[in-house]
């Protein structure tokens, strides 16, 4: 191909170059592109900008680009090419850029490159001003030599497997604006040299190992607009100094083993968007100066130990669209004032001391009972299942006793409905001022009951065109109960001894679980020859239709959140309260999902629960053929180990369509043998068909983040239970997939 125009945009088939002496810029991005990059772009040697991002070129990245003397840009994020050969530890293709004296942009970003970064990356031009390779499964550490590049402006090698300390080095960096190591495995301290920094705009040090404190001089970096410190090991108080930093627009501080010696001052962050402290150990009361913070988008300080009164301030956030204050100590009412905050839509203050009455009015009126539950005394409208207030029985009573005059009752009478009203006053202000902190539902003093009568009732008499489902222990039926809500209703079947043990398990198992992404038992029905559970309906079914059932299709965001929720509910089971339950019947059947396409986790049948001290269980009870763990199947032995196992399996099953029953397998070949063998042939050969193709816009990078969680589920499905992931690693895992997956898809 000659080229003699200084630019050129090209699609179609790349042929060799052979004649380019005046080109200056090839733009080759965002076509179908594959096979190896051609050793012949060398021949353009006036090349100023190289761009081949967004397409399918494989293998090495060819070291003839430094002859490319005037390179000054250079591109090939979102491909599928790797460092060099296999005995190829580093980039070798960084020694032959260090010839491009004029670079001042590099981007190799979602590559599989793999290998280390080598000394000689300090080699490479003094005008790099942007070096982004990010997602490229780079190991090893990050070397001090990277300190030589003293134009560097931005440098991102965030998503990668990196170790060890942050270089001091990169303190030297005077210019650089933007610091993103976000989801490594980088250990050790924060360098107190990252301070030299100052004209550092955003710094992201999220999803590592770090640990010791945060260092207070990073308070003096005035032009940080972004500080991201999220889910590291940091244990330190939070340093005053950060809250002096008034233009920073966002903060995240979470899930480290923070504290604070005093109370957490704000007010003069007036830029703040977001601000995210959540599970840390923060005490004190939440201050009035809160509520200056106008631009104030989401506020996140869940999971601490914060005390003392929701600030009435607070309705001074008037952009507020995101509360969270669960899990924590605080007292007193809702302030009535956060009616109106009129951009709230997500506000959570349950697992608190809180009391008083529930406001109505603005934003309120759309939120659920999860937004309240597990506190001291809240009283409100039935529909958030907590008592009514006090003043509903005032009102109550003053209409009675109207009535009563109207009509012509009695005085006798009267004063007999006096004495009624007094104690049901009495009774319910006991109530509302010492009812316990309870887990469920059915523990409340006063659940809702429901006999045999209303449920056949609701379902047509059980009716075979309700039925939704049938298992070994009997069938699940669609019901509307007479309030005209939709629910499931799980009859047990008590021909069997079984079924009793089932139903027994799961009432169990149920009593100490409210969770979003487990399904909610609302009541239960036992007689002597009936026993049901009432359940929260799930309009769009199960996962096991979505995956297998014709006219059914999950994109691949779905299918990640989805098994995101039921990572995050079987996490829940095995650590959120003091006794482990262990599930034993993880599979696409037992996954259900509501109108949002949110996953929840059911049928606790054959759940059980470990005892003080233990780690497994000898049951008789077998689960289902192809989701249990070999231990299970083989010598009954089941722990939690033996759900992590199922959820590989089910990882599996859902983004390649197989079962683990399907002919496909024979005794000798399971699904995870098939998986094991198949994946380094490529995503493409054991995805589902109808989720990734090769003329697919985003192609390499879902096969890329498929890719990643085939390895998750094989680290889940291991042979041995000590080899199998926890389930909390797992969740953060697969987070940190579906992070990188909206960031490339993002960047097209």
């Amino acid at each position: 191909m000659n080229m003699y125009t200084k630019t050129c945009y090209f699609t179609g088939n790349l042929p060799p170059i052979t004649n380019a002496p005046k080109l200056e810029n090839l733009f080759l991005w965002g076509n179908k592109l594959s096979g190896n990059i051609p050793n012949s772009i060398s021949n353009a040697s006036m090349l100023k900008e190289l761009d081949l991002s967004d397409n399918l070129f494989s293998g090495p990245i060819p070291k003839t680009l430094g002859n490319l003397r005037h390179l000054e840009w250079f591109q090939i994020l979102n491909n599928n090419l790797i460092r060099g050969s296999a005995t190829d530890h580093e980039w070798t293709f960084l020694s032959s850029l260090a010839n491009c004296r004029n670079l001042r942009f590099i981007e190799v970003s979602t590559n599989p490159l793999s290998g280390v970064l080598p000394t000689y990356i300090g080699n490479l031009s003094k005008s790099l001003q942007y070096f982004y390779a990010s997602n490229c499964e780079i190991k090893g550490n990050i070397p001090m030599e990277i300190g030589n590049l003293s134009n560097m402006l931005d440098l991102d090698l965030g998503y990668n497997k990196l170790n060890g300390f942050i270089p001091t080095s990169i303190g030297g960096l005077r210019n650089l604006q933007g610091l993103d190591l976000y989801s490594n495995n980088l250990g050790g301290p924060i360098s107190e040299s990252l301070c030299g920094l100052e004209r550092l705009y955003e710094m992201c040090l999220g999803l590592n190992k770090l640990h010791g404190s945060i260092p207070s001089c990073l308070g003096n970096i005035s032009a940080l607009r972004y500080l991201c410190l999220d889910s590291n090991k940091l244990s330190s108080t939070i340093p005053s100094t950060l809250w002096n930093l008034k233009d920073i627009l966002e903060i995240d501080l979470s899930s480290n083993h923070l504290h604070n010696s005093h109370a957490i001052d704000v007010g003069n962050l007036r830029s703040l968007l977001k601000l995210n402290l959540s599970r840390n150990l923060l005490t004190s009361d939440i201050l009035s100066t809160f509520g200056g913070l106008q631009t104030l988008i989401s506020l996140d300080l869940s999971n601490n130990v914060l005390h003392g009164h929701i600030p009435e301030s607070f309705d001074g956030l008037i952009s507020l669209e995101f509360l969270d204050l669960c899990n924590n100590n605080l007292s007193g009412v809702i302030p009535k004032s956060l009616e109106k905050l009129l951009h709230l839509k997500y506000f959570n203050v349950s697992f608190n001391r809180l009391e008083g009455e529930i406001p109505s009015k603005g934003c309120f009126s759309n939120f659920s009972n999860t937004s309240f539950m597990k506190n001291y005394a809240l009283c409100g409208p039935p529909r958030l299942l907590v008592p009514p207030c006090k003043n509903d029985i005032h009102k109550n009573s003053q209409i009675i006793i109207l009535h009563a005059f109207r009509y012509g009752l009695p005085t006798i009478g009267i004063v007999i409905v006096l004495i009624v009203l007094t104690i049901m006053y009495r009774r319910c202000q006991r109530r509302s001022t010492t009812l316990p902190i309870k887990d469920d539902l059915l523990s409340l003093k006063t659940p809702r009951r429901i006999s045999h009568a209303e449920l056949s009732r609701a379902t047509n008499g059980f009716e075979e065109r309700n039925m939704l489902g049938s298992g070994n222990f009997g069938y699940v039926y669609k019901g509307r109960l007479s309030d005209g809500m939709e629910v499931a209703i799980k009859v047990f079947n008590l021909q069997t001894e079984e079924a009793f043990r089932s139903f027994d398990n799961e009432c169990d198992a149920m009593r100490n679980i409210v969770h979003r992404n487990i399904v909610k038992v609302m009541t239960c029905c036992s007689s002597v020859d009936f026993k049901a559970l009432v359940l929260d309906y799930m309009p769009n079914g199960n996962l096991e239709k979505w995956l297998h059932s014709e006219n059914y299709f999950l994109d691949i965001i779905q299918r990640v959140d989805i098994m995101i929720d039921v990572a995050v509910a079987i996490e829940h089971l095995h650590n959120g309260h003091p006794t482990p339950i262990i599930h034993c019947d993880i599979k696409p059947s037992n996954i259900l999902l509501d109108e949002d396409m949110v996953a929840h986790v059911g049928d606790f049948g054959i759940a059980k629960l470990l005892g003080e001290g233990e780690v497994m269980k000898q049951t008789m009870t077998l689960a289902t053929i192809g989701y249990m763990a070999p231990e299970f199947g083989s010598a009954g032995i089941v722990s939690i180990k033996s759900d992590v196992y199922s959820y590989g399996i089910v990882l599996i099953e859902t983004f390649t369509k197989k079962k683990p029953t399907d002919n496909f397998f024979v005794e000798e070949e399971t699904i995870r043998h098939w998986m094991e063998s198949s994946l380094p042939k490529g995503a493409i050969e054991i995805t589902d068909v109808d989720l990734l193709k090769r003329e697919d816009e985003y192609f390499v990078v879902k096969a890329n983040c498929i890719s990643f969680i085939m390895e998750l589920a094989l680290n889940c499905s291991a042979k041995l239970p000590e080899e199998r992931k926890d389930m909390k690693d797992v969740v953060v895992e697969l987070k940190k997939i579906k992070q990188r997956l909206l960031n490339n898809i993002e960047q097209f």
